[in-house]
């Protein structure tokens, strides 16, 4: 009896095992996997397109882009598509300061969710691919200091949502479309690159805060209609560009400008007694020119004026309201009793010229107007009245 118990329980142990042990229908036919996110699997094509290209990683930055979890790859960073909150999409690129060498595929043209794209301070050469033409919602493109070299990369002409531009530190050689002046960005830096050419005459039509084009060869004279950027231009800096020319009243509309450099360049004539109207300026640098003249009292009195730097000319004049300025440099002038100033001699040989707004190259300003006729002379004086008549009397 009791071997048939215990045969028993075996029975009943070997049925439950055999119960437990066997496949399900669920587990026999397994739930299709989630759809694929397209935009995530392009992702993953671009990026190791580019990680394919890249020759140096010094930091490791990109040593885990491997597998397609892109939204997981460091300077990766993902966000809800702005047509679609419920797909993921890659919305940011930043691998600032890696001393990343390689180049930029055109596989990148795929993230066309991309707003940022940020690779300054690396070692990138080659140019922009003109895939980039598909990056329709980039919004900021910060390739700065790196290798990049060629003519303009005129691809981001074609980005219609780009507010903040930044090529600066490369090696672009030529010139420089007016095209760009046409777009509606919030910010421009194309400085320190090889650039060559004169500043458009709609370079005005710009609506940024900030405009950079400084060590650059600008190959001439500022432009006229600076005015126009008065509602929306905070900072203008275009040192070392081989500007000519003189500066016009036209300056003294940029109330909102906080910072304007002109310095180590060719201009010439006097500041203009309107630059006394930049109420918002705090940095002023027109060192390095051949201004001459009295330096309007006007400016020195500004409200928030920082810094004014106006060594390297031939100014003769400052007004006591320069000297108590916290930052000022006014040496190599030609300003009596001030310390480092130019010899005498060389001031005389200065002077001793004509100052011409329009020369080199540049058009002249418009000549003064003529002046008032001269008043008509006065009418002659009424003739003397006739003398009384004499009466003679006979004796």
């Amino acid at each position: 009896m009791k071997n048939n118990n215990s045969l028993s329980i075996s029975i009943l142990l070997i049925s439950i095992l055999i119960f437990f042990t066997k496949p399900s229908l669920q587990e026999s036919n397994p739930p299709p996997p989630p759809p694929t996110n397209p935009r995530l699997s392009n992702a993953f094509i671009a990026l190791q397109a580019w990680k394919h290209a890249i020759t140096a990683d010094p930091k490791n930055l990109t040593a885990n882009w491997c597998g397609p979890h892109v939204c997981n790859y460091t300077g990766v960073y993902c966000a809800p598509a702005p047509d679609d909150p419920h797909t993921i999409t890659v919305a940011g690129i930043d691998l600032n300061h890696g001393r990343i060498s390689g180049s930029l595929p055109e596989e990148l043209g795929l993230l066309t969710d991309l707003a940022l794209f940020h690779i300054n301070s690396n070692r990138f050469k080659k140019t922009l691919p003109e895939s980039f033409r598909d990056l329709h919602l980039l919004y900021e493109l910060d390739i700065s200091n790196n290798r990049f070299a060629g003519v303009f990369p005129s691809v981001v002409l074609c980005l219609p949502t780009l507010k903040f531009l930044d090529i600066r530190y490369n090696k672009f050689h030529g010139g420089v479309p007016s095209e760009l002046f046409d777009k509606k960005l919030d910010a421009i830096f194309i400085n320190n690159n090889d650039f060559e050419f004169r500043l458009p005459k709609n370079i005005w039509n710009s609506t940024v805060s900030v405009l950079v084009l400084a060590n650059n060869d600008l190959r001439g004279c500022l432009p006229p209609g600076i005015g126009r950027m008065a509602k929306t231009l905070n900072e203008i800096i275009l040192t070392n560009s081989g500007l000519s020319g003189c500066l016009t009243d036209e300056i003294g509309l940029l109330k909102k400008l906080t910072v304007f450099d002109v310095s180590n360049n060719k201009l010439v004539g006097s500041l203009p007694e309107k630059m006394g109207n930049m109420e918002s300026l705090e940095q002023l640098n027109v060192a390095g020119n051949k201004f001459s003249g009295q330096i309007p009292a006007s400016i020195c009195s500004l409200p928030r004026l920082e810094n004014f730097t106006y060594s390297d000319n031939y100014f003769c004049g400052e007004p006591k309201s320069c000297l108590k300025l916290k930052d000022k440099d006014d040496r190599k002038n030609c300003i009596p009793y001030r310390p480092k100033q130019r010899s005498a001699e060389e001031c005389h040989v200065f002077y001793s010229h004509p100052v011409d707004c329009g020369a080199p190259g540049c058009p002249a300003p418009p000549p003064p107007p003529p002046p008032p006729p001269p008043p008509p002379p006065p009418p002659p004086p009424p003739p003397p009245p006739p003398p009384p008549p004499h009466h003679y009397h006979k004796p």
